[in-house]
């Protein structure tokens, strides 16, 4: 049972079946089939099934995933530590990073990485928080920035900021820049959010739900919409509360076409988390990508920070829930 196998495994699982695979890995379908026939002879069992016409993974198949993305995983570290004794300072590396994350923090942190290093390719895809995980646990990118620690034991979770929340509404909102002392003065307001998908570690609308839920209170107004920018256009638009970020707001806030309310029970955090692959192999140039990030959100934002303490007020002595 070899690497090539098992990555021809993992292919038909991904990509559905065996045409599909066929294409990815430019093979020709009878060589795919042949080579997934051989490892099942080799294990004794059947990995795939036909269900309703479509490929699906059989118990046995299913076993195998994590073994098998965890060797093919290993078999690109060795690659990759056998080029680094040659290209200390060039090779590719990828960054996956949870869509609301793709901001000009981000964006300060590619081209300080870009102007320090000149010979290396960075690519960056993006994606749900559990999908980052997904792509860094089977090698498809070197380094993750995520929402919340991933408990998983495969993956090394590193906190690089745990960012406060803050209610934010229309400029022309009664409340805005004021201060309420209890959440449940806003439970009559309609409320914006990301819709609940598995592996969205956004504020989705389950989130602000429980916040209330937690008090005692009962359901709220709230309307799913699957785009930060949308939510933000939409508040401004004083169709609405969210509850985000302050990066998330910071230039609508300079620019005063989103304010915040204050409450005075709520405390609620969201950590950004750095993943890699536990024990994998990171090149010279990964390293110094980790080193980028950690410097970049290490370092406050100081018109965020500026904007947060003007329109928050102290809050001490209340317990911090952390948003799962």
């Amino acid at each position: 049972m070899d690497s090539d196998a098992l990555n021809t495994f993992l292919a038909v699982h991904r990509r559905g079946g065996i045409s599909n695979a066929a294409k990815f890995l430019h093979r020709s379908q009878p060589a795919i089939s042949r080579r997934i026939a051989l490892l099942e002879q080799e294990l004794g069992v059947p990995l795939f099934e036909r269900v309703a016409g479509r490929t699906r993974l059989s118990d046995a198949g299913r076993v195998l995933i994590p073994y098998a993305e965890r060797a093919v995983a290993g078999a690109q570290d060795a690659e990759q530590a056998i080029r680094a004794l040659t290209k200390q300072n060039s090779g590719p590396v990828s960054l996956a990073v949870t869509g609301t994350l793709a901001d000009g923090r981000l964006s300060t942190i590619m081209k300080r990485f870009a102007r320090e290093n000149p010979a290396v390719t960075l690519a960056l895809q993006t994606a749900t928080s559990a999908e980052v995980s997904d792509l860094i646990r089977r090698g498809e990118a070197t380094v993750g920035l995520r929402y919340n620690t991933d408990r998983s034991g495969d993956l090394a979770c590193e906190q690089v900021l745990s960012e406060a929340l803050q209610v934010v509404c229309a400029p022309d909102h009664p409340l805005a820049g004021k201060r309420v002392k209890r959440l449940a003065e806003l439970r009559g307001e309609r409320w914006i959010a990301f819709p609940e998908t598995r592996g969205r570690r956004e504020i989705a609308a389950a989130h602000v739900f429980a916040l209330f839920l937690t008090q005692g209170l009962g359901e709220i107004e709230w309307t799913a919409v699957d785009s930060l920018t949308a939510q933000k256009r939409l508040v401004e638009s004083g169709f609405g509360l969210a509850l985000l970020a302050g990066s998330h707001v910071a230039e609508e806030l300079r620019a005063a076409s989103i304010a915040t309310i204050a409450v005075g029970d709520l405390a609620a955090n969201q950590d950004i988390v750095l993943v890699t692959r536990r024990g994998g192999f990171l090149s010279a140039a990964a390293d110094r990508l980790l080193e980028t990030t950690r410097r970049n959100y290490a370092g406050p934002d100081v018109s965020t920070t500026r904007d947060a303490r003007k329109r928050s007020p102290a809050r001490k002595g209340i317990a911090r829930r952390r948003l799962a």
